[in-house]
């Protein structure tokens, strides 16, 4: 049985959301359903999508791992984003953190290289 994954973040402003995460994720939404959701696919049946949803914004915590952690945040930095914190955990996995203008947690882990 293949699996599939929507998750999602409530946003205040739809239009800064979007704008927020395109800096964020490094591209425009894969799809847009209907004029209140943006969706990204970050991999094969794995997707986070925007909606706007004033009541509950603010309170999604994710966090993707990735194999290249430091590229990743060099990126994000490229595209006008600095993290608010930075991890590194005994066993050597580490995750760096952004929140979006809700106050969103979204973060990026990987192993220390």
């Amino acid at each position: 049985m293949p699996l599939d994954l929507f998750a999602g973040i409530p946003v205040t402003d739809y239009a800064a959301a979007l704008a927020w995460y395109e800096r964020l994720l490094g591209s425009p939404p894969a799809f847009l359903p209907n004029d209140t959701e943006a969706v990204w696919e970050l991999a094969e049946h794995r997707y986070v999508y925007i909606e706007h949803r004033p009541e509950q914004a603010g309170n999604a915590m994710h966090t993707v791992l990735v194999d290249d952690l430091d590229t990743r945040v060099a990126e994000i930095a490229d595209r006008g984003l600095r993290p608010t914190s930075r991890e590194t955990y005994p066993e050597g996995m580490r995750k760096i953190t952004f929140h979006d203008p809700d106050g969103n947690e979204f973060g990026f882990g990987g192993v220390s290289q």
